[in-house]
């Protein structure tokens, strides 16, 4: 099913890993198709409670668009956003469970707008992310223009994006871009324990958090409060949330299904 990545479902978890390893794992056509089918086979299994995004080796998560397909004058741009870019983008930011980043490597250009799509990310301490579209003459994409300036701030999402500078993982964990800079050694370990958590969290309740979370930097304060009364109302008559009220109330460890 899957040629340009690695793809496991298991215990609860599926573990999406990027494999171009030739081209830092560019993103072509065919990548980005599968990167969306596999988030799809996520979203459509009960049984998966989290998604880790990686990919193979220590050197590179993305290395942006392949630019071989971009040179190509057959490319329609318009048409390669709206078909395969965007709907990726969306199908991430949509799952209504977490998404973890695993950043192995360097993230540029639409690989660091990727990175950013997902709901954490951890990033070993000699990764760096760039938006370097503007040394190619382009400007950011692929949801870049919406989440970098929610997480930094506009002045410093202009910067990032008019200059195309590098941003370590120790920098970008300063200014918010990214949750965890860990050194190399910890990264695995770092990760598998936020799987492990989400593996065993209310997966409903993450779920409606980064639904409302979505709206939250273009709506008003009553829309706002509007989204927390229903989904907390949904929520509230879930298993997930009768067994988390009743374990604290016994004060013992609440076994959360998803459900």
């Amino acid at each position: 099913m899957y040629q340009h990545l690695n793809f496991q479902n298991k215990e609860g978890i599926v573990r999406i890993s990027l494999n171009r390893p030739h081209v830092h794992h560019a993103l072509n056509k065919e990548l980005i198709k599968e990167i969306t089918l596999a988030i799809e086979v996520a979203a459509s299994d009960e049984e998966v409670r989290a998604v880790l995004l990686t990919a193979e080796g220590d050197t590179a998560f993305c290395s942006g668009a392949d630019l071989k397909d971009t040179l190509d004058s057959k490319i329609d741009v318009d048409q390669t956003l709206r078909e395969y870019y965007n709907p990726m983008i969306m199908a991430i930011r949509s799952l209504p469970k977490p998404v973890v980043c695993r950043l192995n490597g360097l993230a540029v250009g639409a690989g660091a707008s990727l990175a950013l799509s997902c709901d954490m990310v951890v990033a070993t301490e000699s990764a760096y992310l760039a938006f370097m579209f503007v040394q190619i003459g382009l400007m950011p994409d692929a949801g870049a223009t919406f989440i970098l300036p929610r997480l930094v701030g506009s002045a410093r999402a202009f910067a990032l994006a008019s200059t195309g500078q590098r941003v370590t993982a120790r920098e970008a964990q300063h200014i918010g871009m990214i949750a965890h800079a860990v050194p190399a050694s910890e990264l695995d370990s770092t990760v598998e324990k936020l799987l492990l958590y989400y593996r065993h969290a209310p997966t409903q309740a993450i779920a409606a958090m980064k639904q409302v979370l979505n709206q939250s930097q273009h709506s008003s304060l009553e829309q706002m409060l509007d989204l927390e009364r229903i989904h907390q109302h949904q929520l509230s008559k879930t298993t997930d949330a009768k067994n988390g009220i009743s374990s604290f109330l016994q004060k013992k460890k609440p076994d959360y299904q998803g459900k």
